[in-house]
């Protein structure tokens, strides 16, 4: 369900397909990434106060019982705390079989909270948080300007283990390209096994048509790995992710933008995961016949 009378891209992740689409901002609050175009056609700002009430309003008037609510646009976490419990508290009093509230959630948001503000909003329910790591290495962190070090992006996933929600985190694979993917599945593997994520996804790179990476791509300045490299990244990203028996995290790349569908649990199916795809990177292209546009959103 999704209320907003406002324009622009509405994105929200595969597994609230079901949910109520609760439109709290329009946008993205930092919106520079270079591998990113999902919300450079809109002006970032914060939907008033009566307006996300009206949504909500309206959404309880269709008598359609309303189990999962979704905080978009990109980054709803940059409410203030105060007006984020309102929120909550008016979905839960319309919505008695409300089970959870999730939301993006950008590292620089998640930074500008403290530790008994998350708490607050965990107790309210905002239980889920889904968050772009997409790499533990710092030089690629500013290359893509993400606006965090790799320390700030490894204690942004922290805070959200630490208040009680569980995180939802996507890594991009290939990021990098040629030149520095075995940097980025090293360091990111090494973030991954500091935070310990409930759910992490890997999508594999895509350059998006009116992002600076297409761009420099078009220029000769960026080389994408090619599918039998993109394979080479995940085995060695999933060989070095080291968590505990007890951390049950849900592995993912199921993304339409992956070449190998894979689902697991880490660290369990570990071991099974990797071979998948090593048997892939046997059959992949790699240099000889590759096209890089198939690397390539061109819609």
């Amino acid at each position: 369900m999704f209320f907003d009378r406002e324009p622009g891209p509405v994105f929200r992740p595969p597994s609230e397909a079901n949910s109520f689409i609760l439109r709290v901002t329009v946008g993205c609050s930092h919106n520079k990434c270079t591998y990113c175009n999902m919300y450079r056609s809109v002006d970032f700002h914060i939907k008033k106060q009566e307006d996300v009430f009206r949504q909500i309003a309206d959404a309880r008037a269709t008598g359609i019982p309303v189990r999962r609510v979704f905080l978009a646009d990109g980054d709803a976490l940059v409410l203030s705390t105060q007006r984020l419990l309102m929120i909550l508290k008016e979905l839960y009093t319309a919505f008695p079989k409300l089970q959870r509230v999730s939301a993006y959630a950008g590292p620089k948001a998640i930074l500008g909270k403290t530790a008994e503000e998350l708490q607050k909003l965990r107790a309210a329910g905002l239980k889920l948080l889904y968050y772009g790591l997409e790499t533990g290495d710092d030089d690629l962190l500013a290359a893509v300007c993400k606006g965090v070090t790799a320390g700030e992006a490894i204690k942004a996933g922290q805070m959200v283990k630490d208040a009680g929600m569980k995180l939802s985190m996507m890594v991009i694979v290939g990021l990098a390209g040629v030149s520095g993917s075995e940097a980025h599945a090293r360091y990111t593997a090494k973030a991954v096994n500091a935070i310990q994520p409930d759910m992490l996804s890997a999508l594999t790179l895509m350059l998006y048509r009116g992002s600076e990476l297409r761009q420099q791509y078009e220029k000769g300045e960026f080389s994408p790995l090619t599918p039998r490299g993109i394979m080479k990244e995940l085995a060695d990203f999933l060989a070095q992710i080291e968590l505990p028996q007890e951390a049950h995290c849900i592995f993912r790349s199921n993304h339409i933008s992956n070449y190998l569908p894979l689902a697991g649990n880490l660290p369990a199916d570990k071991q099974r995961m990797i071979k998948a795809v090593e048997q892939a990177f046997l059959v992949l292209p790699d240099e000889d016949g590759f096209d890089p546009y198939n690397n390539v959103e061109t819609f």
